[in-house]
């Protein structure tokens, strides 16, 4: 079995940083996937594939892989600073802004 390790990436779609804490353990599919002629369902006969755990560190992610015999792979993460204004938000809306407001 082959797996990687690596940390979630936040999502585009927010600037949050949710799930995007721990460490993920996924397991890389052995077989590719068909699709069902009938239906157009894409199956797989790899369950494996369909399995994500979780750890709260790298190493106890790793200490997982080496206790079971799992080939694994880790990806270190792309670590880029918050881009937090100092107003935020609400400097928007302020009422001692110095400038016109406009879109």
């Amino acid at each position: 079995m082959r797996a990687r390790i690596y940390k979630p990436a936040k999502t585009a779609m927010s600037s949050g940083t949710a799930k995007t804490r721990h460490w993920v353990l996924e397991y890389v599919a052995e077989t590719a996937r068909d699709v069902d002629p009938l239906m157009g369902w894409t199956s797989s006969s790899d369950t494996q594939a369909q399995v994500k755990l979780h750890f709260e560190t790298k190493q106890a992610a790793v200490d997982y892989a080496q206790e079971h015999a799992i080939d694994a792979v880790v990806q270190e993460p792309k670590v880029r600073k918050a881009n937090i204004r100092p107003g935020g938000y609400g400097e928007n809306f302020a009422t001692h802004r110095r400038g016109v407001w406009t879109h």
